[in-house]
């Protein structure tokens, strides 16, 4: 590891990083920028917006509300649906596989912070990756915690908070 990398490169290789730099702001900054055009007018053509952040997608709609920190680490599957007010912290990858529904107020979560008081107030943050494979369903309200990988077929109730793996078929009702 170098010391001079930037602290966008730390977190895109999964290492600590500072939350409060302003190039990460910036950019946080940027993809707001993109999901309020797209949340003020919400269209095929102002979808846009939105899906220029994005690492990969396929086709997919995504209903107003929706908020992301970055972007650039969401990686979305063919025939993906997701609903009103959903949040993305892609602070580390998010990926959806094809056919993944996502009920209203879903949050995915894959940012988190130190237990450390200090640590905190200087603005330490890691990231953990969310997997979340072909035609899941998650249920409205859900939260989805950093590092949690959800298999094929999987239902997750709505509300739920989900703190572990969710094997394939598996029904995580919280």
């Amino acid at each position: 590891m170098s010391d001079n990398q930037t602290e966008f490169e730390k977190m895109r290789q999964g290492l600590a990083f500072n939350g409060i730099d302003t190039d990460l702001r910036l950019r946080r900054e940027a993809a707001r920028l993109a999901c309020a055009k797209y949340n003020a007018h919400p269209s095929k053509g102002n979808l846009r917006h939105i899906t220029r952040l994005f690492a990969q997608f396929g086709s997919l709609v995504i209903e107003p509300g929706f908020q992301c920190d970055y972007g650039t680490q969401i990686h979305i599957g063919e025939r993906c649906y997701i609903n009103f007010n959903c949040v993305f912290l892609d602070s580390a990858q998010i990926t959806l596989g094809d056919d993944v529904l996502i009920g209203p107020g879903a949050h995915l979560y894959t940012v988190d912070h130190p237990r450390d008081a200090l640590a905190r107030a200087a603005g330490e943050c890691h990231a953990k990756p969310i997997v979340i494979g072909d035609k899941v369903w998650i249920g409205g309200g859900a939260k989805i915690l950093p590092g949690i990988t959800i298999g094929n077929n999987a239902i997750i109730g709505a509300n739920a908070v989900v703190t572990r793996d969710v094997a394939d078929h598996e029904r995580y009702l919280g």
